[in-house]
């Protein structure tokens, strides 16, 4: 699924199931030493997949630790985002010669709890959610918004090292080419005022799961200048999930 949502140069591995016995090195193996076993098989299998997009892309298999706020440590030639959710594991991994960032999420096809997305839509978000809900079935809106704003949080915070809050994005959705628009609303004083102002992507809903995506080409950074990475962001974001 991730494949027809991305570029043909970005790698991408995915699975709807866990398979046995899934190789971990020791530095995986210590993080979830004390993990419940659902924990275990999501955390196995997705890095299962990134090992099959390293191969993609011609690269030996390498473990996959979390650095700050969660996000996968690449090597330094590879840019990408993994994600998990219930029924599906995915990893998207590029060279980042060809493109300087990747995000991709993941979730279920089913509404978000009440009072969820009053949390983490703007107004003219819960309106443009409300008039798709009015307008087509069979996808969780809310859901998407959300999986969205996390497809663009992946995808920004390991261009600059600065974390967004959910209102830093505004979110648009187009329901008949499936694609989206996140423009991000930075205040001069805390965002990198070099980073990407927009972010375009595209997203599924099949097999009961809301995939989004986006890839930002090297090219296009480079002619926007390079970002600026600041050690101590000041706008912070909890609970973000790599």
């Amino acid at each position: 699924m991730l494949t027809k949502l991305l570029p043909a140069n970005v790698a991408t591995a995915e699975s709807t199931t866990d398979p046995a016995d899934v190789f971990l090195y020791p530095e995986e193996e210590f993080l979830i030493r004390n993990a419940v076993p659902k924990r275990r098989l999501e955390f196995g299998t997705v890095r299962w997949c990134a090992r099959r997009a390293m191969g993609m892309l011609g690269l030996p298999p390498a473990p996959v630790v979390p650095g700050r706020r969660g996000a996968p440590q690449w090597a330094p030639s590879v840019v990408g985002s993994m994600t998990h959710c219930a029924g599906f594991r995915g990893v998207a991994l590029a060279h980042s010669a060809e493109f300087a960032s990747v995000g991709v999420d993941a979730e279920p096809n089913a509404p978000m709890p009440e009072g969820v997305l009053d949390s983490i839509a703007l107004p003219q978000e819960l309106l443009h959610v409300r008039e798709l809900e009015e307008a087509a079935s069979g996808v969780a809106w809310d859901r998407l918004l959300f999986s969205i704003k996390e497809a663009v949080y992946k995808t920004w915070f390991p261009l600059t090292g600065q974390e967004l809050d959910f209102t830093d994005a505004l979110v648009s959705v187009d329901p008949d080419e499936q694609t989206f628009r996140a423009r991000l609303l930075p205040d001069p004083e805390t965002l990198s005022p070099a980073g990407p102002t927009a972010f375009s992507g595209r997203w599924s809903a099949e097999n009961g799961v809301l995939l989004s995506a986006i890839a930002v080409p090297a090219a296009r950074l480079a002619t926007a200048g390079a970002p600026v990475r600041r050690s101590a962001p000041r706008i912070c974001r909890a609970g973000s999930a790599f």
